[in-house]
């Protein structure tokens, strides 16, 4: 699974990771995040990632 950037503020989501904090399960690949996930460090949306 391919890690996404936030090309706002470069955090990196990694799918081995996930987001536990805001509900995201280590596993789940950056495609079956929820549209309304948005990123933990700046609340960006998902279209302001892009892959790595």
């Amino acid at each position: 699974m391919d890690k996404y950037r936030c090309i706002i503020c470069d955090y990196v989501y990694d799918p081995e990771l996930g987001d536990p904090d805001n509900g995201i399960a280590p596993g789940t690949s950056f495609d079956d995040i929820p549209d309304d996930w948005g990123c933990p460090l700046c609340g960006v949306d998902k279209s302001n990632f892009e892959p790595m």
